[in-house]
């Protein structure tokens, strides 16, 4: 097997059932992970760790408040794995305009609240190449303590002119 395309990249990340279980998206993505070469998951864990640091951005951490309640940097990562799930399209609309979220629907809920949070699935492939080889993966750094561009002010008021699409539809 070759390297890892970006398209087969985003083939792999990508759910198309958008109310599945976080849990059930995690297993699809961990059997389909189980596939790759040790090269491929390599190559697969620093595409989603670019991601991840692309999408490290304040204007997406103030989508994240507003469709969910998003307060804190364990959250935001579990959102962004969420937002990398959505797919390539999705994906670089919300870095071009994080209020193109609105169209990201359906959304899972819990316990009646839209919850776009995927645990850990940016874990799945370092834990399966442990797994195999009793080591990890190479380090991908971040490279960033914070977020990415300015801070959002988070008065409703600000939040409606700042994301008038997701306000309308997640703000309670």
């Amino acid at each position: 097997m070759s390297a890892l395309s970006s398209s087969e990249f985003w083939q792999l990340v990508t759910v198309e059932d958008r109310t599945a279980e976080p849990e059930s998206v995690s297993e699809r993505l961990k059997a389909l992970l189980s596939d790759l070469t040790d090269e491929q998951l390599i190559e697969f864990d620093k595409q989603f760790s670019l991601c991840m640091r692309q999408s490290y951005t304040w204007e997406l951490f103030g989508a994240a408040f507003v469709m969910a309640g998003c307060n804190d940097d364990y959250g935001f990562s579990e959102f962004r794995c969420w937002l990398i799930s959505r797919g390539e399209a999705a994906f670089k609309a919300a870095l071009d305009n994080a209020d193109s979220l609105a169209d990201c629907t359906p959304v899972y809920y819990l316990n009646e609240q839209p919850y776009p949070y995927l645990d850990e699935y940016d874990l799945i492939a370092g834990l399966l190449y442990e797994e195999r080889n009793e080591d990890e993966l190479p380090f991908v750094p971040s490279g960033l303590e914070q977020p990415q561009g300015k801070r959002f002010k988070d008065k409703p008021k600000f939040l409606k002119l700042a994301y008038p699409q997701l306000f309308a539809k997640y703000w309670q």
